[in-house]
């Protein structure tokens, strides 16, 4: 195991042009700060186990590795305090084809799926897969943070609405839920006979340090029988696209549904996948606490400049995850993120792919160094629009 880590490792800048990078080379003319990958090497342990693997030379379909089950188990009890049984575990290729087979599994066309916008965009999408339609509930922003809107919940939901997909920590929001709204969103499910489907993967990414993720699997029993949760290491080990995701059904009846469709769906999973995510997080945890130092100062340093610099674009303090959304209502432009590419030539992603179009989402998962010069670039566009 890779102890003793110091986060000035993240300061190393890695030249990942023309590596095929899709957030790098798919525009290579501007800044990216976009697509949820980090620009820092992944952890030791990681690398180190794929190329074991590679130095074999022979590869072919793969079984999940015989302790797969209780390196699972083991993470879940130590991160998230949550018991899991093995036997509630499915492994998946990525989080988006297990948002999509959840709803196949549960969904017949012409339902509907429920979700709170703004939201990661697959989730937004979920529904098409399975032919249902979307009902989408916009957040409402009070007294400082964001909020479901419970009565526009309970106006939206329909006897046909079989799914609600929650999103915790919240992409693009940042914000981790509470206990308690987790276990309102739960008792909504229950009272309207709805399967909580719950995307976790940056449950292990932390920027409030005074914050606690609250994971679907640890409600009460009787919440249990309704539920999927589904997480993955790609976001927090930076293994982004090598593909796999844990998804965790504690009903048995509800995970054969699943493990039905799944078989019509998924191909095999590269035993890279494995590897990498046995090896993540079974040793890489000294890793992971060196980057949450990091990113934090990152998180830090860009509430501080986009209050300091740029006033009108509204950053709500962050309690979780390397995305940060910037409201830019009040610059007044028809397309904020094609203003930044145009005048700044930075990269962000578009604020309507996530249900609010003058909103547009950055990436500070990259050296404080890089991350400032885009943040220069941005503040003096917005200067020229007070000219």
């Amino acid at each position: 195991m890779h102890n003793n880590i110091d986060d000035s490792i993240f300061e190393c800048c890695i030249n990942r042009r023309k590596t095929d990078s899709v957030k790098w080379d798919l525009h290579p003319e501007t800044t990216p700060a976009w697509i949820a990958d980090m620009d820092f090497q992944s952890p030791a342990c990681v690398i180190d186990a794929l190329k074991d693997r590679v130095e074999h030379g022979v590869f072919g379909y793969t079984l999940p590795p015989d302790d797969m089950a209780d390196v699972l188990v083991s993470y879940m009890k130590r991160n998230h305090s949550a018991d899991i049984d093995p036997s509630w575990i499915l492994h998946m290729g990525g989080c988006v084809p297990a948002l999509s087979t959840s709803v196949m599994a549960v969904c017949d066309p012409g339902d509907s799926v429920m979700c709170c916008t703004p939201v990661y965009p697959p989730i937004r999408h979920a529904h098409a897969h399975g032919k249902c339609e979307s009902i989408e509930v916009p957040h409402i922003f009070r007294a400082g943070e964001w909020l479901f809107d419970w009565d526009a919940m309970e106006e939206a939901v329909r006897p046909d609405t079989k799914m609600f997909i929650l999103c915790n920590p919240q992409n693009p929001l940042g914000k981790v839920l509470s206990r308690e709204e987790v276990l309102r969103v739960a008792d909504f499910c229950e009272r309207h006979d709805l399967i909580l489907c719950s995307d976790e993967i940056h449950c292990d990414l932390m920027m409030d340090t005074s914050v606690t993720h609250e994971t679907a699997v640890s409600l009460p029993e009787r919440y249990l029988k309704r539920t999927i949760m589904m997480t993955a290491p790609s976001k927090t080990y930076n293994i982004a696209g090598i593909g796999y995701t844990m998804v965790v059904i504690p009903s048995p009846e509800l995970r054969k549904k699943f493990d039905r469709t799944r078989d019509h769906l998924q191909p095999s999973i590269h035993c890279f996948a494995y590897l990498s995510a046995r090896a993540a997080y079974s040793q890489g945890e000294p890793w992971r606490n060196a980057l949450l130092a990091y990113l934090r100062k990152n998180c830090e340093t860009l509430y501080a400049f986009v209050s300091d610099r740029m006033p009108d674009i509204r950053m709500v303090p962050m309690q979780a995850t390397y995305l940060a959304w910037l409201d830019c209502s009040a610059l007044g432009l028809s397309n904020p993120q094609e203003f930044f590419i145009e005048k700044a030539g930075v990269f962000l992603n578009d604020g309507a792919d996530f249900g609010s179009p003058q909103c547009v989402r950055f990436n500070f998962g990259t050296q404080r160094s890089s991350m400032l010069d885009a943040l220069e670039r941005m503040a003096t566009a917005v200067e020229t629009l007070r000219v």
